[in-house]
């Protein structure tokens, strides 16, 4: 799927975390419902009576005091965000039994959000996805966590994830149903600001040229395929290497993967200047019967190319590649 893994500085976060439960930031969710819970605290399950009271204890002076914390801490975990798009995380570091959950609630409670207990209080946005099973059958998942407003974002990139994990759904059994663009479309009149185009190869999320797309504030909306009309060739001789992608008749064609990604119109001509030839943009049909502006390639620089359509795509190509010993 493309991305790197790249370092930053958790301390803030860790702590950040820690302020959940160990500060006067309590309060807030006592004032929340302190009217019920003021009248009705015998009737509140442990642990959330337990922290809920706890509310009471603090001052105005003790919220502060931890409010300030909390906006010292935002500022520390910010600069991340300049080196990366999202944080991936354990959505839970270990499984308990229900027996020791209700012997100690508020620790393994605690515990179970140590990759994620900082997210509400830095109000990011946050996806659970699951990866894979654990040898003993138990489940693990990820947490995918971006910046407030990325949740369209994190949803389209689970679903992908998702999809690639080959799990089922859940315990039933049953394999996923098949992707839908989690971004709908546009009725209103905002839609003639932005143009679709779909990308096939070094301009796919984490390749080489994805820089292009993301430099003018384009946004991935979905990744899907073609119809089966097309077929796909590594080009020869181009750097980065590029593939290229031609329409043939009825019956000969595959269904290749593409993401489709939306850009400013006003930024969309800058972006199409920067294709060299063979390669240009034409319109593409795609799997549910849509058509979209994207990669086409001249069929001319197809002698010598090599066709790898049965790959289904790019990236998969281009991962055969790097597996075969040289």
């Amino acid at each position: 799927m493309g991305g790197v893994a790249v370092t930053i500085d958790y301390a803030p976060l860790a702590e950040i975390a820690d302020l959940l439960y160990d500060s006067a930031l309590v309060a807030e969710r006592y004032a929340a419902v302190r009217e019920f819970f003021d009248a009705h605290e015998h009737e509140v399950i442990e642990p959330v009576r337990g922290i809920l009271a706890r509310g009471r204890t603090y001052s105005a002076a003790d919220f502060v005091d931890a409010q300030v914390r909390l906006r010292a801490l935002v500022q520390r975990a910010a600069p991340m965000w300049r080196t990366i798009d999202l944080l991936l995380v354990p959505t839970a570091p270990t499984h308990y039994t229900i027996e020791a959950m209700q012997a100690d609630p508020v620790r393994l409670n605690r515990n179970l959000g140590a990759y994620t207990n900082f997210v509400n209080l830095l109000d990011y946005a946050a996806l659970s996805v699951p990866s894979s099973s654990r040898p003993d059958g138990l489940p693990f998942g990820i947490t995918l966590i971006g910046r407030c407003g990325s949740d369209l974002q994190l949803a389209e990139l689970g679903q992908r994830y998702h999809h690639a994990s080959g799990m089922l759904q859940g315990a039933t059994g049953v394999p996923l149903p098949a992707p839908v663009p989690v971004f709908p479309a546009k009725a209103d009149a905002a839609v003639s600001q932005w143009v679709r185009v779909a990308v096939v190869g070094a301009h796919l999320s984490g390749m080489p040229l994805n820089g292009q797309l993301t430099e003018r504030h384009a946004r991935l909306v979905a990744g899907t395929r073609t119809a089966p009309a097309y077929r796909l060739y590594a080009l020869p001789g181009t750097v980065p290497p590029k593939p290229g992608m031609v329409r043939v008749p009825e019956g000969e064609g595959a269904a290749i993967e593409v993401e489709v990604w939306e850009m400013p119109v006003a930024q969309y001509g800058s972006f199409v200047a920067l294709i060299p030839s063979p390669l240009g943009i034409g319109t593409l049909a795609l799997a549910d019967g849509s058509s979209v502006q994207g990669f086409v390639c001249e069929a001319l620089a197809l002698d010598g190319a090599e066709d790898i359509s049965h790959h289904g795509g790019w990236r998969r190509y281009i991962a055969s590649r790097q597996a075969t010993p040289a």
